[in-house]
């Protein structure tokens, strides 16, 4: 087997040691004096002001990480498409690498990264997979081609083709023609990350950042809210 070996004249040619060093910007003074008692609250106000922010193309987009069975860290980025009952919902294939992942470890992080706004919301906690009739309320207001491409992708298994895709797509499409009601796939449903800790970063000037994290002990222990050195 072949190893490709790191080339530093080779980077060079492309960007130097010095370039990337000098990649800095200087944050603002949008100070993060406090924030409501209750975290939902204030994610809720968070979210809303990055999806008014033209900059940012998707407010709900938020990195996933989660710990496979040999204790490494996989990410990925899903679209947030609830809060509620106490926590973050998320939509995906069961029989994904993220899926086995949470069926191993329940334990996830969540990271809400707005750069436009120099915020971003860091999330740890405990995933579980949310009701049958929850799944099918939602998959029923998903636009046709989604609700048919999650019957055509057997999502993080080997693909030969492009083509193959594409064929598994247009079966389903002939099953389930446009305007016909579409089932969710058995194989298909959402999670929700039941939190522990919600953390609220707000970038200022010479990197003395702003750190509010809500924190508590258990699902059913009250929040406490407690600043951090940057």
């Amino acid at each position: 087997m072949a190893f490709l070996r790191f080339d530093r004249a080779m980077a060079d040619e492309i960007v130097t040691k010095e370039e990337v060093r000098a990649m800095r910007r200087s944050y603002g003074d949008a100070g993060l004096e406090t924030l409501p008692d209750n975290p939902f609250e204030a994610f809720a106000m968070w979210l809303k002001q990055a999806h008014e922010n033209t900059i940012i193309v998707e407010a709900n987009a938020m990195v996933l990480s989660t710990l496979t069975s040999d204790s490494q860290i996989e990410t990925r980025t899903v679209l947030l498409k609830d809060i509620s009952e106490g926590g973050f919902t998320f939509f995906t294939n069961y029989d994904s690498r993220k899926a086995h992942a949470i069926d191993l470890h329940s334990n996830v992080s969540l990271l809400f990264p707005w750069y436009a706004m120099e915020r971003q919301i860091s999330i740890s906690g405990i995933a579980e997979k949310i009701s049958e009739s929850e799944s099918d309320e939602y998959f029923a207001t998903r636009p046709w081609g989604s609700q048919i491409g999650a019957w055509a992708s057997q999502q993080s298994s080997p693909l030969a083709t492009r083509a193959e895709l594409e064929q598994r797509f247009e079966g389903a499409s002939k099953k389930w023609p446009e305007g016909s009601v579409v089932p969710r796939p058995p194989h298909w449903g959402g999670y929700r990350v039941t939190p522990l800790q919600i953390e609220f970063w707000q970038g200022r000037y010479s990197r003395l950042h702003d750190r509010l994290r809500y924190e508590r002990a258990n699902t059913a222990a009250d929040w406490e809210l407690n600043r951090y050195y940057p």
